[in-house]
């Protein structure tokens, strides 16, 4: 199994809209991919209730039965539409990948 872990940082503003807003609208959209992308086997996504320097605001937890299913993951279309979705909202992100069993 693989599991991926995404975290984000949001701007401030962007897009017309406060951090805030921005981030449940990133929860909705990730939300959604696990009805549109059957290689995803598990999703969570979580918002951040603790602000500090160090937080992010935003992550993703997603397990997938193997490398390959992480890559048609990574290349579906609909994949590729939410990072556009959030490509004006998002500062920065971190990713881990790693292998269990």
């Amino acid at each position: 199994m693989v599991k991926h872990i995404v975290m984000w940082r949001l701007h401030e503003n962007a897009e017309g809209r406060t951090k805030a807003a921005n981030a449940q609208l990133m929860q909705q959209w990730l939300e959604e991919l696990k009805t549109k992308i059957s290689a995803i086997n598990y999703l969570e996504v979580g918002l951040n209730i603790e602000p500090s320097e160090d937080a992010c605001d935003v992550v993703l937890y997603a397990e997938f039965d193997d490398q390959a299913a992480l890559q048609r993951y990574q290349q579906h279309p609909e994949h590729f539409r939410f990072k556009e979705r959030i490509a004006n909202i998002r500062r920065e992100k971190r990713v881990v990948d790693y292998l269990v069993g």
